[in-house]
């Protein structure tokens, strides 16, 4: 029998005593033992604090404490957050890892290892030498690789991604720069030049044609008409040989 046992109880207490504070808690509401100096004394919450665990009871609903390295548990024996210095690892706080796992200081939790992956190799580069490609007959040429996935702590690290080697190439003349187009330059304003000349001297014919033809018809049109000669034969009187 509790001392001074109130019904009339604040902050969720079924019912409450002055000395020991909440003695049984309303519905849903988990029923927790604070320590004070050497004094208990009793709340009601509506989720357990940090280091707790609750359990359901048909009576009454309590929080009970999590293991001594747990921080926070979903049962006494299963632990989702360690204290630090130890690591998580299947519900259980360990200051070392097993076999095969490593520590993983931000999560503070034992995880798998896991090590480097590099992509396929790219083709080959052409062949160059000083940026250039052309001018030379022993250069270098490339390829690389990418990483796929980057290794944790303990994990294999991660090769070279990228790789050189010696090239040799049919030795070639390199074409000065803004000859090529120069020259195609040059090309072009010369068949364009052709084509005017020809343009030209077509049509240069023609109106030298036109003006020919111009120039019968006038002088069909100026020039009189020549008459026909009379026929001397018909012109003759005939001549009298009864005499």
């Amino acid at each position: 029998v509790h001392p001074n046992v109130s019904q009339g109880c604040q902050g969720g207490c079924a019912t409450c005593s002055d000395y020991n504070g909440c003695l049984s808690c309303k519905p849903r509401l988990f029923f927790v033992l604070e320590r004070i100096g050497m004094k208990q004394i009793g709340v009601c919450l509506s989720s357990c604090p940090s280091g707790y665990y609750g359990t359901r009871y048909p009576d009454i609903n309590k929080c009970a404490k999590c293991k001594a390295d747990c921080d926070t548990c979903f049962t006494r024996n299963f632990c989702t957050k360690c204290k630090s210095g130890f690591y998580l690892y299947s519900g259980k706080c360990l200051e070392k890892c097993p076999d095969g796992l490593e520590a993983n200081n931000h999560t503070m939790e034992c995880a798998s290892i896991v090590h480097c992956e590099a992509s396929e190799w790219s083709p080959w580069s052409p062949c160059t030498k000083k940026g250039k490609t052309c001018g030379f007959k022993r250069g270098n040429e490339v390829r690389v690789r990418e990483i796929v996935q980057h290794p944790s702590a303990r994990g294999n690290p991660c090769p070279a991604t990228s790789e050189s080697r010696k090239c040799i190439v049919q030795r070639k003349r390199c074409q000065k720069e803004g000859k090529g187009k120069k020259n195609r330059e040059e090309k072009r304003k010369k068949s364009n030049k052709d084509e005017s000349k020809e343009t030209r001297q077509e049509s240069t014919g023609r109106a030298a044609r036109r003006q020919n033809r111009e120039q019968r018809e006038n002088n069909n049109k100026t020039q009189p008409k020549k008459r026909k000669a009379p026929n001397k034969e018909q012109n003759l009187a005939p001549v009298d040989t009864a005499h």
